[in-house]
């Protein structure tokens, strides 16, 4: 049996854009996405702190060092530039594997999405 388990989680990071009007996704910062272990293509699930609302799409990613954060298409009605949101993606893993994994969880500078030095 399998079981999902967090795996990367880009926590606290402030939404710098929403775009309506693109095809759908998230756009994250390079720098962010290699630091939390999340591919280009990977589902993410988001949590917006400022409305509650949840929702999950796939991640593109931004230009490095950008600090960008934007919700595309549908997803841009959820949030609001300048929202608080949770980034996270998830694995299956056995339970046995599960017990000893860590996930990858990075706390970005908040107001600029940059990764402490």
């Amino acid at each position: 049996m399998l079981i999902q388990v967090l795996k990367s989680k880009i926590h606290r990071v402030t939404v710098t854009e929403a775009n309506l009007n693109y095809i759908g996704s998230i756009t994250i910062d390079q720098d962010l996405i290699d630091a939390a272990g999340i591919i280009p293509g990977e589902r993410v699930f988001i949590v917006d702190n400022n409305n509650g609302e949840r929702l999950d799409t796939y991640v593109i990613a931004g230009e490095r060092g950008s600090g960008v954060v934007c919700l595309n298409g549908a997803a841009a009605r959820k949030v609001q530039p300048g929202d608080i949101v949770i980034i996270m993606a998830y694995a299956m893993m056995e339970p046995d594997e599960a017990r000893n994994f860590k996930p990858s969880v990075i706390f970005p500078e908040t107001g600029t999405n940059k990764l402490p030095q």
